[in-house]
């Protein structure tokens, strides 16, 4: 059993989305609606399935195929704004479909250029409902280790408890050893944090581990602690925290 709350809803779960969602392909509104539904397609997070009415039906472009699935039989559509396609990007699902999602659109998250609740943007995926996270200032002492290095120790770290992650230990940069720390190219996105703004490798006794710490310089609002701060991925380093050695846990981040 892991140490820390595992995701639990139900694959095909439907609720309404309560906030006004909209999403834009090269400058153009594809959708804007109050009335669109969470589905849980896997337990972690949800996706949109939007009214058909709500979408601009000018853009979509009908592919003359089918996709069978659980959830009921989609007839294909791409995108199409200018010179801007996507192909095979939308699942409009017909009167077979759960209750709830008939005549409801799906587009593929990346297919589009952003996503907006209200007039925030949400990175990835859609916020989980049911998830919750939250950054907590500790004193708790935090030493990062790899192979017996030691990458990080501090006595007043941030805490970030996630819905179905372990828990991520935010360190300030002056605690780092940083002549270890290798700069990378690679960002990513958090639909609960936002974009990070750095990555760095580990550089121990030769070989280069890729990508094990990241930060963010710009965290969303309920994230404001960690700004700035440095993450290590708990699965690929060691933890010593209050004098106990964490056993590194098995995400789909290992």
């Amino acid at each position: 059993m892991p140490d820390y709350p595992k995701a639990i809803t139900p694959v095909d779960h439907v609720e309404p989305v309560p906030r006004r969602v909209r999403a834009f392909l090269a400058a153009e509104p594809v959708l804007d609606t109050m009335r669109a539904r969470y589905v849980w397609e896997w337990p972690y997070y949800p996706q949109y399935y939007v009214p058909s009415a709500d979408v601009d039906r000018a853009l979509l472009l009908d592919e003359q195929r089918t996709e069978p699935s659980q959830r009921g039989t989609a007839r294909l559509h791409g995108l199409r704004v200018g010179d801007t396609t996507r192909a095979g990007c939308a699942r409009w699902y017909g009167d077979d479909a759960l209750p709830g999602l008939a005549d409801t659109i799906r587009f593929d998250w990346a297919a589009l250029d952003g996503w907006f609740e209200e007039d925030e943007e949400v990175f990835v995926h859609p916020r989980n409902p049911y998830a919750r996270v939250d950054a907590l200032r500790s004193s708790r002492g935090v030493r990062v280790e790899l192979h017996g290095t030691v990458l990080a120790e501090s006595t007043s770290p941030v805490l970030v408890f996630e819905t179905g992650l372990p828990t991520r230990y935010y360190l300030d940069r002056t605690d780092l050893e940083l002549r270890h720390l290798v700069p990378s190219d690679t960002r990513s996105a958090c639909p609960y944090k936002g974009r990070t703004s750095n990555y760095w490798s580990v550089r121990v006794d030769g070989p280069v581990h890729p990508d094990l710490a990241w930060s963010y310089s710009f965290p969303t609002a309920a994230l404001l602690p960690i700004a700035g701060l440095v993450a290590f991925y708990n699965e690929k380093v060691d933890l010593i925290v209050d004098g106990e050695r964490l056993d590194r846990p098995r995400t789909h981040f290992s």
